[in-house]
């Protein structure tokens, strides 16, 4: 098979087994959704930058003790929250966003999108400003779902909590965005 057609956690199998090729086909499938998940989480292009780099060097590092027990994108989102926690406990407190994070994070180009008109623009600008109001914990839990698609059960290993509350935050977390999306 092509690597291409294999899938994510065929591809992690191969390149803890020394197939490279297998790597950059997975690092090309999840760079742009993983960075933009980062960087929506710290608002920060070069703090997003170096916990985008370490994320993949932990992947790297755990290539030989991978085991499918879940997708592979739930492991890897696992690295990623468990590198965010790290990054969060390391501060005193978290930082205000800067004054100019939406057009920062509006600015990182990405691929799957089409040309932009400008009523596209300030609908995905009021939508990531009402995702900024939330709490973190329902920040993430929203990204995760909507923007990664990933099931309950797997926010739910990746953030440590249980189904329910996951959907306690999602729901939470909608209604926050219904309301202000429609005020």
């Amino acid at each position: 098979m092509v690597p291409g057609e294999l899938t994510d956690e065929e591809l992690m199998l191969a390149y803890g087994g020394g197939d490279a090729a297998a790597f950059e086909t997975l690092y090309s499938r999840h760079r742009g959704p993983l960075f933009r998940f980062l960087l929506r989480q710290v608002r920060e292009h070069g703090t997003a930058e170096e916990l985008y780099q370490d994320v993949w060097q932990r992947l790297i590092t755990a290539r030989e003790r991978y085991r499918p027990e879940a997708r592979f994108s739930t492991w890897l989102y696992q690295i990623a929250h468990n590198r965010l926690t790290d990054h969060w406990r390391s501060l005193s407190h978290r930082p205000p966003a800067p004054e100019d994070a939406v057009e920062r994070a509006e600015r990182e180009p990405d691929p799957q999108t089409p040309e932009r008109q400008l009523s596209a623009f300030e609908e995905r600008r009021r939508l990531q400003l009402a995702l900024e109001e939330l709490p973190a914990d329902q920040r993430e839990t929203v990204l995760l779902r909507l923007e990664q698609e990933l099931s309950l059960e797997e926010i739910g290993r990746i953030t440590g909590v249980g189904r329910e509350t996951v959907k306690s935050r999602l729901r939470y977390a909608m209604d926050k965005l219904r309301h202000r999306l429609n005020s």
